[in-house]
């Protein structure tokens, strides 16, 4: 990897609000309810109905530094929300180094994966630093363990001419169910341009939304958050499954969307490194999404597996399973003056997107080879693994209303991944 890349270092896509100005976040049960997460059913081979939440699943999210308060703070969120313990495994790759920015992103993206999804097992990979090389080589050790469906990444850097070696890291390994890769598209706007990985037409690349309930919880507005990244790359060329879509000859970003704006955020409980005392924060950012899709995903892996079938490869299945659906799974956002395609083919309508792509039979639908059965994790409190040669990495904050009412500490979109292509930042769900 280092032949190809110069080193670049890497920020999470992670924003908060300024606590003078910020409202409380959004709850697991509001987000639920929003984007329909919170009564999907499905049916066992007996026939017996049961909950939609990810259960026999497992969500690898990828981040970088180690997060020593991670495990603490997740049990601190689901007592506060009435939530199982969670499934949770960390590997982590580099030791003791840390980083305040990543323990935030880390933070949102494991507690947001378990509240949308509390019956997954989280498989949480700490790469050694915020290099590119680091951050690749931790998404590697998530695409191949076993029993993973969805691999959240919640980062990106600039796109280089370079970036296709990297391509195949985003598929399905051999011998291995199939995976879908997601991916922030940034916190930079428009101008920004595209990012990669969401650039890459292997991935799944998550927008931002900007998202007002009213008092009953229903969405008065959602529309494309000013500064969710999104944009033609550069050096891929249309995919099949955009070409009804957009008229770029070019890969476009996002594909779908999800809520990202700080000022709208969620409610996360993080103690940074270091500190005894957590707080509520109010977060948020594109890298929301990535591991609220990983959810998502995962659920729709749940339900094809009751059903004998396949989980779902990224992009030989997934992405053309949602353009497919359209007119059928998501609700579209738009924004006066604002392209459509910012926010992709919209946020998710769970309660029919994923009965829609649990029914779709595809190609990969034929009995699998055995897989090593899928990894047990441990129950609250879970075991750290330590890894030779690798390392560890961050989202948005906002305000959440929960007693303590939590102190909003601005944080930047960190840029996780350094790599051996020209010299450039990258970010976290930047």
């Amino acid at each position: 990897m280092g032949n190809h890349v110069r080193r670049r270092r890497l920020r999470p896509a992670i924003e908060s609000l300024d606590p003078r100005s910020l409202p409380s976040g959004f709850t697991p049960a509001e987000i639920g309810a929003v984007y329909g997460l919170s009564s999907i059913t499905l049916t066992s081979p007996t026939g017996e109905t049961v909950r939609g939440d990810g259960t026999g699943q497992t969500i690898a999210i990828v981040g970088a530094y180690h997060n020593p308060n991670l495990l603490s703070d997740l049990k601190v969120f689901n007592e506060a929300f009435g939530l199982p313990d969670a499934q949770v495994t960390v590997v982590n790759l580099g030791g003791d180094a840390t980083n305040a920015t990543w323990a935030s992103e880390s933070a949102m993206d494991v507690q947001w994966a378990h509240a949308l999804a509390p019956g997954a097992s989280i498989l949480m990979v700490e790469a050694a630093s915020d290099s590119a090389d680091d951050v690749l080589a931790a998404v590697d050790v998530a695409r191949t363990a076993p029993g993973v469906v969805a691999v959240s990444m919640s980062f990106g850097f600039t796109e280089t001419a370079g970036q296709h070696a990297y391509d195949d890291q985003f598929t399905t390994p051999p011998g291995h169910a199939g995976i879908t890769f997601i991916s922030a598209s940034g916190d930079h706007g428009a101008e920004g341009g595209a990012m990669y990985p969401a650039s890459s037409p292997n991935v799944l690349g998550v927008g931002g939304t900007s998202l007002i309930l009213d008092a009953t919880g229903t969405v008065q507005s959602e529309t494309v958050w000013a500064r969710s990244g999104s944009g033609p790359g550069r050096f891929s060329s249309q995919p099949g499954y955009q070409r009804s879509f957009t008229p770029s000859p070019r890969r476009s970003t996002p594909d779908v969307a999800f809520l990202g704006d700080p000022s709208t955020g969620v409610r996360v409980f993080h103690t940074p490194p270091g500190e005894s005392q957590g707080s509520w924060r109010v977060l948020a950012g594109t890298s929301l999404g990535a591991p609220a899709w990983g959810a998502i995903l995962a659920i729709v892996a749940q339900g094809r597996a009751l059903n004998g079938q396949g989980s779902l490869d990224g992009p030989s299945q997934t992405l053309p399973m949602l353009y497919a659906l359209a007119d059928t799974g998501f609700r579209h956002v738009t924004t006066p003056g604002a392209s459509g395609a910012a926010a992709g083919l919209g946020v998710p309508d769970a309660r029919a997107l994923i009965p829609a792509m649990i029914g779709k039979r595809t190609t990969g639908d034929a009995p699998q080879e055995a897989e090593a059965p899928r990894t047990p994790v441990e129950t609250m409190p879970a075991t750290v693994a330590d890894r030779p040669a690798i390392r560890r990495t961050p989202p948005f904050r906002r305000r959440p209303a929960v007693a303590p009412r939590p102190v909003r500490t601005p944080i930047r979109h960190p840029r996780i991944i350094r790599q051996s292509l020209p010299a450039r930042r990258v970010g976290i769900g930047s």
